[in-house]
């Protein structure tokens, strides 16, 4: 069966988004991932990618527009809405639409500011269709104030200036990159299926283009061997491209991985907590001449705090990480350990009795030290991957 010929099912929303799009309504407009090959990535193995066709993504927009529309009438006529009411209207939504309802409904109550594209690389599309899909939304939800996406380096790389001008023009405002690493050697290692250079390529095209962009880089992904020229070849492709937001997001190794067959075999070595610090530390020094806003926002990151603008709050982001290692080993392990069972998000926390006792209770019960604490830490980590 063709594409054009496939039934619409209904409504679909994929399995992931950016934290930082936790407020957005998730439009699919691909299947899984067009790559999947990245030995770190747990999200889409054994999942085959496909296109769905624009009339279907175009459905799904007009469903979401069509109980939007109806929860913003009686919203308006009553004055807001209680929770009797919003169940009513889900009692008279078929079972097939009560998907794009609840999507409709938990946007509506989110502020109705974002869209995402799902799944890992919406820009795969032809520049055509995803230029459609797009206008299509803004004529559906003129008052958005962003459209975005994941893309890959590799993919933008390749898509004419023209036609992401065009895209910027149509109402996608900002992309999500995955560069992880810039070294060449780790890169490789993880099966990204980019280089530097095209990650330098991409980055630069997203800005020429007028189109926010947001670089994820992964602290520990070179391990013990590649840290050092993991840090600073990152930072100096940042350095080429400023991105507006650089957004760390701390290696994890789940079961489900290639990359943990490599550290169960002794083929990759995991950095310590204390050896990441260094290497974000050694990162953030490295970058310079741009004005990029550093996030951390996620919960496998060491340091929640490590956020700012560049280059005016360059000192103090550094100035966590260097106050981390000044710990003697009994604090360092107090703060990583309240960090990971998410008692701690500053390392001012740590100051806090009743804060510093619930840290203190888990090292006891799980007998941690600072000798252990890594491994330990590392099986908390897998439940958030």
């Amino acid at each position: 069966m063709s594409k054009k010929e496939q039934a619409y099912k209904g409504f679909e929303q994929g399995p992931i988004r950016p934290p930082s799009e936790a407020d957005s309504l998730l439009i699919r407009v691909t299947r899984n991932c067009p790559w999947n090959r990245c030995t770190f990535c747990p999200v889409y193995k054994g999942s085959r990618f496909s296109l769905r066709p624009v009339d279907h993504v175009m459905q799904d927009i007009d469903l979401v527009h069509e109980h939007l529309g109806n929860l913003l009438q009686k919203a308006e006529a009553k004055g807001g809405l209680t929770r009797e009411e919003v169940s009513a209207l889900a009692q008279r939504v078929s079972p097939g639409d009560k998907p794009a309802f609840f999507a409709a409904l938990n946007w509506y109550a989110n502020g109705m500011e974002s869209i995402f594209l799902q799944d890992a690389n919406s820009l795969v599309m032809k520049p055509k269709d995803l230029i459609a899909v797009l206008k299509h939304i803004r004529k559906r939800f003129p008052f958005v104030k962003r459209i975005t996406s994941y893309a890959r380096s590799h993919t933008v790389s390749r898509i004419s200036d023209e036609d992401l001008a065009e895209m910027a023009a149509a109402g996608l405002n900002r992309i999500h990159i995955g560069m992880e690493s810039a070294s060449d050697k780790v890169l490789e290692q993880v099966r990204k299926g980019s280089t530097k250079a095209d990650h330098v390529k991409a980055g630069q095209k997203v800005k020429r283009a007028g189109i926010q962009l947001s670089e994820y880089v992964m602290p520990g992904l070179g391990g013990k061997e590649l840290s050092e020229e993991h840090a600073t070849e990152t930072a100096d492709a940042l350095n080429q491209i400023d991105p507006d937001f650089i957004r760390l997001r701390s290696l994890a190794i789940p079961p489900n991985t290639p990359l943990f067959e490599e550290y169960q075999q002794g083929e990759f070595h995991p950095l310590k907590d204390v050896e990441a610090a260094e290497e974000i530390l050694l990162f953030l020094e490295s970058l310079s001449g741009i004005h990029s806003t550093v996030k951390s926002d996620h919960i496998l990151n060491l340091f929640e705090e490590v956020e700012g603008k560049l280059p005016e709050d360059k000192q103090a982001m550094e100035s966590v990480v260097r106050r981390f290692l000044d710990m003697d080993p009994e604090r360092r392990t107090l703060y990583q350990v309240g960090r990971r069972i998410g008692v701690f998000r500053r390392l001012s926390d740590m100051e806090n009795p009743f804060q510093a006792d619930q840290a203190k209770q888990v090292m006891d019960k799980l007998s941690i030290t600072p000798d252990n604490v890594d491994e330990t830490i590392r099986t908390l980590m897998q439940r958030f991957v």
